[in-house]
């Protein structure tokens, strides 16, 4: 019998695979968090279908998402991510990955950036009832929230919207569909 899935997944192998394993699944690791960040603000204006079929590639060309290496990016770095024809070439993008790994790694100096992003849910994964496609939300207050505050603390593309894909994809709120055989 085939597995119920959300409605939103494709035929693409490695959305099943990633609607699967990861989506939803509380992650609670610092780097982890961190991919999820940049690949969540790439996806900014496209589809994630695009980000799931290139996250290898972004692997590859940011140093398999290490904050320490990428807040060290030089212009040169910045270029060659820019030729690079496997990674979404937008330079505002890649030079708001390069920030953020800075703020990041200055937050990091006080708490995790787990429990700093946690903080915004009580430490609880937020569980909605999803029916149907149309009972998506695309924000919260508390994506909101959380927006408001890493802009405070200088980070970039981190609007309401992508904040809330974050919090999906980290399980921070679970939204799989309740016929879902995710949901739990």
């Amino acid at each position: 019998m085939k597995k119920q899935r959300c409605p939103w997944v494709n035929n693409n192998p490695l959305m099943i695979e990633y609607h699967d394993k990861e989506w939803g699944t509380p992650l609670k690791e610092d780097n982890k968090l961190f991919e999820f960040l940049v690949l969540d603000a790439f996806q900014a204006g496209l589809s994630w279908n695009t980000i799931i079929n290139k996250r290898e590639n972004f692997k590859k060309a940011f140093h398999n998402f290490n904050p320490e290496k990428i807040a060290n990016y030089t212009e040169a770095d910045k270029e060659r991510l820019m030729q690079d024809a496997g990674i979404i070439r937008n330079r505002l993008k890649i030079e708001s990955a390069i920030l953020n790994a800075k703020q990041f790694l200055k937050l990091k100096e006080t708490q995790s950036f787990s429990n700093y992003i946690w903080s915004f849910v009580n430490n609880k994964t937020i569980k909605n009832k999803i029916k149907t496609i149309k009972d998506y939300q695309s924000k919260s207050k508390e994506s909101d929230n959380m927006s408001l505050d890493l802009k405070e603390k200088g980070f970039k593309f981190v609007g309401s919207t992508i904040c809330y894909a974050f919090m999906q994809a980290a399980g921070l709120v679970n939204d799989h569909s309740v016929d879902c055989f995710r949901n739990n």
